[in-house]
Order: C-alpha cells, then structure tokens, then sequence
C-alpha cells in the first residue's frame, strides 16, 4: 500500500522521535507536531500505517510502536496538494489572510483551492485562511499556517475564532465576560483586544485545524 505524504510525514516523525530519544511520541505530541486538530487524526494515521505494514504497535504499551519500513524522507509539513484521502478529501476555497497578530483587512476573494484530508479538522471547515503574524504561536498557529475555519455566528468562551472587528479580521482566543468580550492573544508580546460596545463585531467561524507549507 502506497503511503500519503500526511502517513509518510508521521511516520518520518515516529522514527526521528525513536532514533533521538529512544522512544516514539504519543499521539498528542503526533498531533501538535504536525498541526492535527486533535489525537483522533493522530489515531486514524497510526491505523494506516499499521495496515500498511509501515509499523507495529504492540499491545498494551502506550507508546508501543516499532517503524518496519524506512520513511522516505524526514519530511514533518502537510503537502497542499491530493493527500490521497479518496473519501475522505475536502476541496477548500483559500479566502484571503487572517491576523495573528493586529487585525488586518481580509481579502474577500478567492485565492486558490487545497485538496486535503478530512480528519486533519475537527470540525470539518467551510474555507482556508492564510495566518499573518505570530500572536497565537502558543497554540502551534503560525505565520504563513493555512487555517481551516468552520463558518457560524457562535462561539463559546476559550474557543479559537475568526472574528471581525469593523472590516478588520483576526483570529484569537475568544474570552466572554459579564460585560464585555475580549480577542486574547497566544504570544506575551501581544496585548489582547478589548472589543467596545459601540463596535462592529461579529464571529466569523471556529479555528478547526491547519496545515503548514512547505517552505
């Protein structure tokens, strides 16, 4: 069985865990290392490379996994091109950019479209938007990432958003107050963003997961 380039990115990162540090990463660490929107990808993955024969897990050992087959190469970024998901793929629109840092104007227009695999989000997004800035790097979003964004009006506090201040947009930690809603940043050299009353504001979607090209 062929191997994606998402399966051959973890398993290149399983066998440099095990050659470094004696042992391979769980499948938290799989998932933040490579941008999954939670251990479920990093689950289905494993799954695959299991079946391909590409490794062994072994029963009862929670980081039980021996690397049979070599990867390709030491390769740890999600291509943006087929990902070989069959089913499972999803044709994004990519709208624009997005702030991790101040807001900035978001391009309305279309840029490109991205095949990827569906279980890379959680839940499945509506479009892409390209991060500017570092301001959420403590949550693994950097600059030059493509975001997926789920579109809905609603978010609970502690939820990652797209929102919209003005014409501005911006993605951020959403924190819901008595009296007020603040855009907390991910980075001690940001302050956060105190939304006023008089402003227009509105939640454009949900961060779900994203993807990092190759640089």
């Amino acid at each position: 069985m062929k191997l994606t380039a998402t399966q051959q990115a973890v398993l290149a990162l399983i066998a440099e865990r095990i050659e470094a540090e004696g042992m391979p990463p769980s499948q938290a660490e799989i998932a933040r290392a490579l941008g999954f929107a939670g251990v479920r990808a990093a689950q289905y993955h494993l799954e695959a490379l299991e079946a391909a024969g590409a490794i062994e897990r072994v029963p009862g050992r929670a980081r039980g996994i021996r690397v049979l087959v070599a990867p390709e190469a030491p390769q740890q970024q999600l291509p943006l091109a087929d990902t070989g998901a069959g089913e499972t793929a999803l044709r994004l629109p990519v709208l624009g950019r997005v702030a991790a840092g101040a807001p900035i104007g978001a391009d309305a227009g279309t840029d490109d479209y991205v095949v990827l695999d569906r279980v890379l989000f959680s839940p499945a997004p509506d479009y892409l938007l390209k991060v500017k800035g570092d301001s959420m790097r403590d949550e693994g979003i950097f600059d030059g990432d493509l975001i997926g964004v789920h579109r809905t009006p609603e978010a609970r506090s502690g939820q990652i958003v797209v929102a919209r201040i003005g014409e501005e947009i911006t993605v951020k930690l959403l924190r819901l107050g008595k009296d007020r809603i603040r855009l907390l940043p991910r980075n001690p050299d940001y302050a956060p963003i105190e939304v006023l009353p008089d402003q227009d504001f509105a939640i454009e979607g949900l961060y779900c997961g994203l993807v990092r090209p190759n640089r």
